[in-house]
């Protein structure tokens, strides 16, 4: 039973992650059917995740109501919902069975109804509450106390200023003729766009070239039994 627990897992990754690294380089007719096969066992696998990701959550709330722990008011919201849009999913409900057919016409029942108009309003809610944390991390982060710090101050006024319409208001009137040629002394757009293809772009491209080092030295921990985490433990 140890070795089904311990061993087994380890064999599986190995072999798979092998295997899929050398049909890379074998570019075969026979390689391509393995690979889509390995797709459709991995979204079978995706789904059993998924149901037993649903099952816990729904352990977790019902245990807080159950024992009526803080905030068991927000777990009978969730435990609600939940049912209310996987009934709306899973049946063939239609608006002409609860009586709007007339007004609700053109939406695709019941269950887009809540998605289009409770879904994504409060998802929108959710994003522009985190704008004003980040607003918040923002102040504290360009507060002028070196030089790194001034220059950041300095990109993030300039990005914010070239990125909305009142920018451009602002500046629209603020040109010099050299030549018989009118330039904008205070070209935001132009600068925004410089920062974020050039400097910002070259940064973005070291900090994805790390990301993708550390996803392959992972990947080798993993393959050769190194990295045991995924079954639940350290070493």
């Amino acid at each position: 039973m140890l070795f089904f627990k311990r061993q087994w897992p380890i064999i599986v990754a190995f072999v798979c992650g092998i295997v899929m690294w050398a049909r890379y380089y074998i570019p075969t007719e026979q390689s391509q059917t393995l690979q889509d096969e390995f797709v459709r066992w991995a979204r079978i696998l995706f789904g059993f995740a998924a149901m037993l990701g649903i099952l816990s959550l729904l352990h977790h709330h019902w245990n807080k109501i159950k024992f009526k722990r803080p905030g068991y008011g927000f777990s009978w919201i969730t435990l609600v919902a939940f049912v209310i849009m996987a009934l709306t999913g899973l049946l063939p409900i239609s608006w002409q069975w609860i009586g709007f057919a007339e007004s609700f016409r053109d939406l695709d029942g019941p269950h887009m109804y809540l998605f289009e108009y409770m879904f994504v309003p409060m998802q929108a809610t959710m994003f522009s509450v985190l704008a004003f944390f980040i607003a918040s991390a923002g102040f504290r982060a360009f507060r002028a106390r070196s030089v790194e710090a001034t220059a950041l101050l300095v990109a993030g006024c300039i990005i914010m200023i070239g990125r909305v319409p009142v920018g451009d208001l602002i500046t629209s009137g603020w040109t010099a003729s050299i030549g018989g040629t009118d330039y904008s002394i205070l070209p935001f757009a132009q600068v925004t766009d410089w920062l974020l293809n050039i400097p910002n772009a070259a940064a973005q491209r070291g900090i994805i070239l790390g990301v993708i080092l550390s996803q392959i030295a992972i990947a080798v921990r993993i393959i050769f039994g190194i990295e045991r985490t995924y079954m639940g433990g350290g070493d």
